[in-house]
């Protein structure tokens, strides 16, 4: 396992793990809002024998550095790309969950061909107009009350299903709970109002839409952003919720896992 520390532009930092055999074809993760890296370690666990797996944090979260203001997904993706200039990956499978997907949409419109497949998870390209409002209301609590206020909801909503005391939703809550106000109050701002639909419109690579089937509207929102991709497939986790990488993580394996080898070019022997 490696740490890595990579310098931005603007003198901040991305913080990142890189783990699995040099030379094998590696996949990116790249997490949701309130969450780290460490929303993938069931993935890193199953993936690492045979891939070079890379997970980040997005900057705000984490051990990245905190952005100067507000960010917007423009930003994010060019975090991404800095990422994988400074490790030399020049393609990857990309997995990105929920601020994940805009994150690499927007990387993707930077430079499309450094993506070799891209999964999209709980996650759509173009903001509901009711989320500017949802998104102020929970930057103002966050700032007021801190993120311990934040936390106990949001894992309720995003762990349907899962008793409170159970150990994944305990740490769930810790996660959110130790981002920074500033970072998870930067990324409000890109989440409450964007749009990228015009980019998937560019999207020739594989594509997969996994959802939890128990996040709300997702299962109908996301095979309707993205269904004009070429060839996307799109997948419901049963008994999963809005980060079912981590509430279901066998099933969701299974799903990505069948992804990659449905799409390999590679001849098997």
């Amino acid at each position: 396992m490696t740490e890595v520390h990579i310098p931005l532009q603007d003198g901040g930092h991305l913080n990142g793990r890189l783990v699995g055999p040099d030379g094998a074809d590696v996949i990116v993760f790249s997490n949701s809002v309130m969450t780290d890296l460490g929303i993938w370690e069931d993935q890193v666990s199953e993936f690492s024998d045979r891939f070079r797996v890379l997970c980040y944090d997005q900057r705000g979260h984490g051990g990245s550095s905190l952005p100067t203001g507000p960010m917007d997904f423009a930003q994010y993706g060019a975090d991404l790309i800095a990422l994988l200039d400074h490790l030399g990956i020049g393609r990857c499978t990309y997995v990105g969950l929920s601020m994940g997907v805009p994150t690499g949409l927007a990387a993707h419109a930077i430079d499309p061909l450094r993506f070799e497949r891209f999964v999209a998870v709980d996650g759509i390209c173009k903001s509901a107009p009711a989320r500017v409002a949802f998104w102020t209301e929970r930057r103002e609590t966050a700032r007021r009350e801190g993120m311990a206020a934040i936390a106990e909801q949001t894992a309720k909503n995003w762990l349907p299903g899962l008793d409170a005391e159970d150990p994944k939703a305990q740490r769930l809550r810790e996660m959110i709970a130790a981002t920074p106000v500033d970072g998870f109050a930067a990324a409000t701002h890109a989440l409450q109002s964007y749009d990228l639909s015009s980019v998937v419109s560019t999207v020739t690579c594989p594509l997969l839409g996994l959802v939890g089937a128990l996040d709300g509207a997702m299962p109908d929102i996301v095979p309707t952003q993205f269904g004009a991709v070429p060839n996307a497939r799109f997948r419901t986790i049963a008994d999963a919720g809005h980060i079912p990488n981590f509430q279901a993580p066998e099933a969701f394996n299974d799903a990505l896992a069948g992804f990659i080898n449905a799409t390999s070019q590679k001849e098997t022997t």
